[in-house]
């Protein structure tokens, strides 16, 4: 997320109802550094990233702008170990991730089926208004090589530390 800073912002967006309230230089400057992460990204990042920039937004003002994105669909949202990571929809295209577990990479996958039976769901069910999370974890094919760096390891014989690329 190098090279985020509030000239960097661009121009005021206009947000789509329902999106949030009020469009606010520190809900664009959140808007803008997720769109600069290429992976999945935790708030606690993006607040950092903001922070280093030079960008004064506070972790809570973070958090309800990546949730009025979530709302408005123009985020996608995993969890991993309890916390939430978010990634900018592509085109506003809903999308699913595979996960890796060990370094956080994350892959999008043919969920068409999935979708297809969620679509009867509401019908069959008789609920209305019906949201879904899916999650999909594995290992990558980088992390699986026996060859892992020592720095990767955190020493207690455990196996590798959790890394997240954030740009």
């Amino acid at each position: 997320m190098a090279g985020v800073s509030p000239a960097d912002s661009g121009p005021r967006t206009q947000p789509q109802p329902g999106e949030w309230r009020r469009t606010t230089r520190q809900r664009e400057a959140v808007h803008t550094a997720l769109a600069h992460s290429p992976d999945f990204v935790t708030a606690k990042a993006l607040h950092a990233a903001l922070t280093e920039a030079g960008v004064p937004t506070g972790l809570t003002t973070v958090y309800r702008a990546l949730r009025a994105m979530a709302r408005a669909g123009q985020v996608d949202t995993v969890r991993d170990a309890g916390e939430r990571l978010y990634r900018m929809r592509s085109a506003g295209v809903h999308r699913h991730y595979l996960t890796c577990r060990a370094c956080g990479r994350s892959h999008p996958v043919d969920t068409e089926v999935v979708e297809r039976w969620l679509a009867d769901v509401p019908t069959a069910s008789g609920f209305s208004d019906v949201h879904h999370a899916l999650e999909l974890t594995g290992v990558c094919a980088e992390c699986r090589r026996p060859s892992k760096p020592p720095t990767e390891r955190d020493g207690s014989g455990r196996g590798p530390v959790r890394r997240r690329r954030f740009g």
